[in-house]
This record gives C-alpha cells, structure tokens and sequence, in this order.
C-alpha cells in the first residue's frame, strides 16, 4: 500500500468517525471505542493536513517560478520553495512514524525475570546487581517495582528474580532488555586480579490480562509449603508459600514472598499467565521474523545483546554498536540512552520496511 493510499484511509476513517460521535447515535460502548479512536488519530490527522500543506505550497511555488515574469516575485516564490522544501523530509519522517503498527502490547506493564547464567557465584552477585539497576530504572521513570520472587544464593547473588513493573509504556521500553548480558570484570574473589567473563539472562514480558489467556483449573497443579529463606531463616510455620504448576506447558512457578498464601496464589497465576502470553507473542513473532531481514530486540533469549566491561568503565550493545563509557551511571539506572537508540533503531528498520512495500 502506498503512503498515499494510506493517508487518504487514515483521513476518511478520521471524517467517518467524526460524523458517528456527532449523531448521537453509537451506543455507550462503542461510543466510547469511537471516541478513543478519534482521539488517537486527531494527531495524526494534523500531522497529515501539515504534510499535505507543504506539498501544497511547494507545488504552486514551482507554478509561479515557471510562469511569473516578475523577477521578483520569482525570486520570492524560489524562497519559499526552497523553504518549504527543507521542511518536507521532517514532515514526512513524522506522518511514517505515526503510522507505524504499535505493538498492542506497548503500553501493558511487564514482568521482568533475571536468571544468573554461565560464570557460578560471579554471575549471581551480577544478577542482584542487574535487578537493581531496573529497580534504580524504574524509580527514575515513576514506575512502580514490585519483587515477586528472588531465590538467593547466600553470598549477596541472585540465581534469578522476578519482579512486577507498572506505569506508563513500561513495555515499551523494556522490551528490548531481554537477553543474554555479558559482565567483564575482577570477581572479589579472585586473588591473581584476571578478568572473569559470566552472563545473566534477562527476561521482559508483557503482563498478561485474564481476557488474554484462559486458565482451566484441571491444567492446574498446585501445591502448598512452608516458606523459609536462606539458611532457613525467616521460616514460616503456615504453608504459605505456593508451587503452581501448567501442566499442558510444564511451565512452573515458585512464589512464597508474601505470608498470605491466597497472594502468593494470586502473583504464581499472574506469572503462568504472562508465560503464557508471552509464549504466543512469541510464536506469532516467529512467523513474522521472514518477514523482517533485520530485527532488532528479537527477544532471543540466546542473544548476547549486553556487554559490561568494568575495568575499561564500558558497556557495548551490540544490536546497535553503541558503546558508553560510563559504566557507574548505567549500573545506576541510567539505561535511557540504549533504549532511547533501540528504539530508533528498531522504527528505523520498520520505515525501511515501509518504504520498500510502496
């Protein structure tokens, strides 16, 4: 479909809305669904009506230099030319971007899971460290952050930890976490002062609604124990904590951060069906990745997208071949300007797509 075709629909969809909401007649529900719409694409509208303008502009301006005799006014009608053709390309970079597909899932909030992979106790203490830069991230973006699970390992590691993260977009920016990071860097333990490579595996999934997936009960095994921390510290004398597991799926879920075990029932649910979700984004994902040559943020577990080298103050994506020297930043929070640019990346690919299919 071409640009064109595709701002004339968004147009005419616009003008159809419009005349529903001023008769009066939709019904409460689809009065409201109209009403977002209209909303939604008001925007887009102005941004088209700009670009049109434009376009508009620079075509009587080429009239009046092949037609008028004054000089003048010909060189007035060549500024203006040239004037409004410098704002086109903007123009038209805007109106692409507004009409990219959204993920439907962008605006849902996440479950964020971090498991310490290849590199023993040093991969753990990174793990608790990672958790705690999207807990520092979050804070910075008003999100809420919620632990659901951490599964210490004694010595101040995590083996993995899950945690809930609300707010606005909070998906659609940390979609592109997920994946295998790399540390670089002296463990404490390491006498002879040679560099330790380990990994950890980041997880982000949008959070599933009940509407979304359909639980049946009888897929459901659930269990009942008492919960203890480590060493067995903090032991609970009820059977509150909760192992519940998918049987079609295998998928499993150990929760016991709450001393209500209705809530840690409530939270183990919550995991299974975001699981689950995630598990058909991904197989719909798969049968569109053909379609994409280049994909950023694929969300390949395998994927080393990370690398945080410590004794040279660095961290690398390797998606985007960006580099920032200021690794104590990151490892505070400051994660914005690798999603900031994955994000760029990613639409930029999505625009190559479009051009191509026009």
């Amino acid at each position: 479909m071409s640009l064109q075709h595709s701002l004339d629909r968004v147009l005419m969809r616009h003008d159809e809305l419009r005349d529903q909401l001023a008769t009066g007649s939709l019904a409460a529900e689809a009065f409201m669904k109209a009403s977002k719409e209209y909303a939604e694409l008001t925007p887009v509208v102005d941004a088209v009506n700009a670009l049109r303008s434009c376009e508009q502009q620079i075509a009587e301006c080429e009239g009046m230099m092949k037609t008028e005799s004054d000089v003048e006014l010909r060189r007035m009608a060549e500024a203006d030319w040239l004037a409004h053709k410098e704002q086109l390309p903007a123009l038209k970079l805007q109106v692409q971007r507004m009409l990219l597909p959204k993920d439907a899932a962008d605006e849902r909030n996440a479950i964020l899971e971090i498991r310490a992979g290849a590199g023993g106790d040093e991969a753990a203490l990174f793990a608790a460290q990672l958790f705690d830069v999207y807990r520092l991230y979050a804070a910075k973006r008003g999100w809420t952050f919620e632990t659901l699970e951490i599964s210490e390992t004694g010595i101040g590691g995590f083996k993995e930890a899950s945690a809930e993260i609300t707010g606005a977009g909070v998906f659609a920016r940390l979609k592109f976490e997920s994946g295998v990071h790399r540390v670089q860097r002296v463990p404490k333990t390491e006498a002879s002062g040679r560099v330790h490579t380990s990994t950890v595996t980041v997880a982000v999934m949008p959070e599933a609604e009940e509407v979304d997936v359909q639980l049946d009960e009888k897929d459901l095994k659930i269990e009942t124990m008492r919960s203890g921390g480590a060493g067995g510290q903090h032991v609970n004398k009820t059977e509150s904590a909760v192992r519940m597991t998918h049987l079609p799926t295998g998928i499993t879920v150990h929760m016991q951060e709450e001393k209500s075990q209705i809530k840690n029932r409530a939270k183990a649910l919550k995991i299974i069906r975001t699981k689950l979700y995630e598990m058909e984004r991904e197989r719909l994902a798969t049968e569109r990745a053909s379609l994409r040559k280049d994909q950023v943020g694929t969300g390949d577990r395998s994927e080393r997208i990370r690398t945080y080298n410590f004794p040279q103050s660095r961290v690398t994506d390797h998606r985007i071949n960006h580099t920032s020297h200021q690794i104590d930043n990151v490892m505070a929070g400051a994660v914005d300007e690798f999603i900031d640019k994955l994000i760029e990346a990613d639409e930029a690919a999505r625009l190559a797509e479009l051009g191509a299919a026009e």
